[in-house]
């Protein structure tokens, strides 16, 4: 059995239940009133109300989505799409030098390294969606059982959006884990409204924050991503997105969650920050079609670009398979992706494109 189905699931036939869920998707600016997330000085990317990208490409607005969604170009996902592979049973901890990922679904990875366990944008939920009965659902289950999570020291959350920011997780992991929550500017107000207990550390672009326990430390840095954020049709980019570099022991690891190329702005200015990488995580799905996401996903092309940019010397590929958001067939970014690599010259296997349940002990750079 196959489905069509849209990003808005129908919201746009039911607008008290999907609106939120449509405007949020597609980025349309209905914006009144103050920043109920942040309330900060302006800077050269925060105008006192709103966050912008400095000398960024305009996303584009709802007339446009409206085309893309009348267009019916999008290709047919399988209802059930399960990983080849079994679900991952992790070890409760690595060696402080070691970096294993583990692929749980869509941008969501368990990172072991520094002797810390670190999740990334945090979704067990049936669906990206601000209700659980419309909106995008899992193709396949998470590649990591809920029960079987090791203890989470931290969680790093890039932007506002639901198929990153699912607050329904976020407070199972507070009650059986209290990991501390690193975020960019305002998002930490999203996640204390719906889970007052969680501790969460909000920072800007340039910032650093360390993290030790008795196990281990690492220092995360926030970067800029082209990118946006909104939950709903009168927040749009009133709370900050960002990318990560996690350093340790094991070396330097650079976290994208969402983000458009950008001429490879960004990806160079982590390089010159940084010099390099012993592995990148970068988006390689939901790019069709190219007219209108452009802006704020890259496709496989960009990101093989993007990780000869940043100087990375290997990169795991995430936001594919899980959530059919865009037009792109299921499989569509692995086959894109290995043209990609193939075209530049790249051995396939310094660029996984990771399936839920994969384990990957990266190779120490050499």
């Amino acid at each position: 059995m196959h489905r069509r189905q849209f990003i808005t699931g129908g919201a746009l036939a039911a607008l008290s239940a999907g609106l939120a869920a449509v405007l949020a998707a597609c980025g349309t600016r209905l914006v009144g009133g103050g920043n109920p997330y942040y309330q900060g000085p302006p800077s050269d990317h925060f105008d006192g109300t709103t966050f912008f990208n400095p000398g960024g490409t305009p996303l584009k607005g709802f007339g446009d989505f409206l085309r893309w969604q009348l267009a019916g170009d999008r290709a047919e996902w399988p209802d059930h799409y399960p990983s080849p592979l079994p679900s991952a049973k992790p070890a409760e901890r690595v060696a402080e030098d070691a970096l294993r990922l583990t692929m749980v679904g869509h941008a969501t990875l368990l990172i072991q390294t520094g002797g810390l366990n670190i999740l990334t944008d945090p979704v067990w939920s049936e669906r990206a969606s601000p209700v659980q009965f419309i909106g995008p659902s899992r193709a396949n289950p998470p590649g990591i059982d809920f029960d079987d999570l090791p203890p989470i020291d931290l969680v790093l959350v890039t932007h506002n959006h639901y198929d990153h920011l699912d607050t329904i997780t976020l407070g199972r992991l507070r009650e059986t884990h209290d990991p501390l929550v690193v975020t960019p500017l305002g998002n930490d107000t999203i996640i204390t409204n719906d889970v007052p207990a969680m501790r969460v550390a909000a920072r800007d672009w340039g910032d650093t924050i360390e993290h030790g326990t008795a196990e281990g430390r690492v220092r995360i840095h926030l970067l800029p991503c082209h990118h946006w954020s909104a939950r709903g049709i009168k927040d749009r980019n009133m709370a900050l997105w960002a990318a990560f570099v996690v350093e340790s022991a094991a070396g330097r690891t650079y976290i994208v969650g969402d983000a458009g190329y950008n001429d490879g702005r960004d990806y160079r200015h982590a390089r010159d920050e940084f010099g390099g990488f012993r592995c990148a995580v970068l988006p390689v799905g939901a790019y069709e079609p190219r007219w209108f996401m452009k802006a704020q996903h890259q496709n496989p092309e960009e990101a093989v670009k993007g990780m000869a940019d940043c100087n990375a010397a290997v990169a795991a590929g995430h936001h594919w398979g899980t959530f059919q958001l865009t037009n792109e067939g299921i499989e569509e970014p692995v086959r894109d992706l290995e043209a990609a690599l193939d075209g530049h010259g790249i051995a396939c296997d310094r660029f996984r494109p990771l399936r839920p349940g994969e384990v990957w002990d990266v190779p120490e750079i050499v």
